[in-house]
């Protein structure tokens, strides 16, 4: 089994065989080594990133879930990792140490949104063994512990099918990936899984007003391919958080919290992705017909701190929607429009 070596390396697997052609993958949770020393460092991406890394820090606040802290650490990890300035690295161990505990007094929502980045950073920068091993006994910490209001990182991600459930997903499968954790990542695939449509993988959600579904009585987070309602296409609407803009009704109303979904979605994709595990296909390419579905039925494309979330899937389904450069981070990661520009069938010389 390939991998690169460093500190800090994790090869997640499946539990079941990889399809044949599908990469192991390699130490990175969201992107290669490859893939991250040929991204070029110049152009407007390029310095965008940059000076985000530049900007000094704010305490991380895991109970803030608009911190933008995290993000920021990201971006110092991601330059670091692409140049070696050791400078950042420092910052980010000591951000993703003094993070630890940070979220007593917030909810599994805040965390969600919170928490990936900094694992992603970690991962990124390749902690000192002795932080290493606190950081790990965090992570796996965060994964059960029991917020007031009863849920876990692991209950949100299967009670919940709207942006609650998607961040604490994308949270819990980068936790789980740089744990090396394959059975806690084939548990998220698979609620994943259920989550994009396919009711036979996973059907433990609690889903509130209907009105949005294409078969209420067999809800799903994204509607399925074809899907129609009152002669009106909903194939590719987030009926759990569509239904934050009210009842069915056409025009369709622009609801922001299907983004906020979507910034989850995409993330646990990413992650899985890497892992081995093809997502872009599933359920007839669940993800892409959301965004189809946003801008060319609800003519409703990204915006602000959604930015980064067109040029991920324009990477991975060689489409066109609009995807600003530079982009805005969101809530749980960004800089996509470096790390995701163009197509990955390009940049596999395809």
């Amino acid at each position: 089994m390939a991998s690169d070596s460093g500190e800090g390396d994790t090869v997640i697997l499946p539990k079941t065989r990889l399809p044949q052609g599908v990469d192991i993958p390699k130490a990175y949770i969201w992107i290669s080594k490859e893939r991250l020393r040929e991204l070029p460092t110049e152009g407007p991406a390029w310095e965008n990133l940059q000076a985000a890394a530049a900007e000094p820090l704010m305490p991380p606040d895991l109970s803030d879930q608009n911190d933008p802290t995290n993000v920021h650490v990201l971006a110092k990890a991601l330059v670091y990792a692409r140049t070696g300035q050791e400078s950042y690295r420092g910052t980010v161990i000591n951000a993703c140490m003094l993070a630890i505990g940070t979220q007593r007094g917030g909810r599994t929502l805040a965390l969600g949104k919170e928490l990936m980045a900094y694992v992603l950073a970690a991962n990124l920068v390749g902690m000192p063994a002795d932080k290493d091993k606190q950081f790990r006994t965090f992570l796996r910490d965060m994964l059960s512990r029991e917020f007031p209001s009863g849920k876990t990182l692991r209950s949100t991600h299967e009670d919940r099918p709207n942006n609650w459930g998607t961040y604490a997903g994308a949270t819990r499968a980068a936790i789980a990936a740089y744990l090396g954790d394959a059975a806690e990542l084939a548990r998220t695939a698979r609620v994943f899984k259920g989550w994009l449509g396919d009711r036979d993988a996973y059907a433990g959600f609690t889903f509130k007003a209907r009105d949005w579904q294409a078969d209420p009585e067999h809800p799903v987070g994204i509607n399925p391919a074809g899907a129609t309602k009152q002669g009106h296409t909903i194939d590719g609407v987030l009926p759990d958080d569509q239904r934050r803009s009210g009842g069915f009704r056409w025009p369709p109303p622009k609801e922001n919290y299907v983004y906020s979904a979507l910034q989850g979605a995409l993330a646990q994709a990413i992650i899985l992705d890497r892992a081995g595990y093809d997502v872009w296909t599933w359920e007839n390419q669940a993800l892409r017909r959301a965004f189809d579905w946003l801008n060319e039925t609800a003519d409703y494309p990204a915006r602000g701190d959604d930015t980064w979330q067109p040029h991920v899937i324009n990477y991975y389904y060689v489409t066109e929607f609009p995807a600003p450069v530079p982009s805005n981070p969101g809530k749980n990661v960004g800089w996509t429009d470096w790390t995701h520009a163009g197509t990955e069938a390009r940049h596999r010389g395809e």
